[in-house]
């Protein structure tokens, strides 16, 4: 199932802007303190490095991913999510928009 909404939150309206300008995302907070970003990475080839384990929800378009230390290039579309490790990193290969929410864990 696809989140389309996220109702009791705050958002912070100043956009983090990455790769000269292709992936960019706000953050959002909960009630009870967890924060999230949504946003979207326009076409192109990328390596997001991460500090906290992440998970990537796909809410519309598509990527593909491959996790560091891995050759596996692998499909996310909507709906889909995959997980990153702390202190890790990830590959993306974007050919449409592909509009996520991160889940930091």
């Amino acid at each position: 199932m696809t989140t389309d909404k996220i109702d009791g939150i705050s958002v912070t309206t100043k956009a983090n802007v990455y790769f000269d300008g292709k992936c960019v995302s706000h953050g959002v907070t909960y009630p009870d303190g967890t924060k999230k970003s949504v946003g979207v990475v326009l076409p192109s080839t990328l390596t997001f490095n991460t500090g906290a384990p992440e998970i990537m929800e796909c809410v519309a378009g598509a990527c593909e991913y491959k996790l560091k230390g891995s050759d596996a290039w692998l499909r996310s579309g909507p709906g889909d999510k995959f997980s990153i490790p702390g202190n890790s990193s990830f590959d993306i290969r974007v050919t449409e928009a592909y509009h996520y929410i991160c889940h930091f864990g």
